[in-house]
């Protein structure tokens, strides 16, 4: 059975590298606080962008 309540009023926040609105999910309500990216290729682009910037 999936989630049954109104998801209009989950909490959610930017991606930090592409500001793309990521919504809670069930899987992060453990580490909501430490979620910064809204996906695997976001996450790789910081760190290629970091490695580059200090070169």
């Amino acid at each position: 059975m999936g989630f049954k309540g109104n998801k209009q009023f989950l909490p959610s926040k930017p991606c930090a590298v592409c500001g793309r609105t990521m919504t809670w999910r069930k899987s992060w309500s453990k580490n909501w606080d430490s979620v910064l990216y809204c996906s695997d290729k976001c996450r790789a682009k910081k760190t290629c962008a970091k490695h580059h910037t200090s070169l």
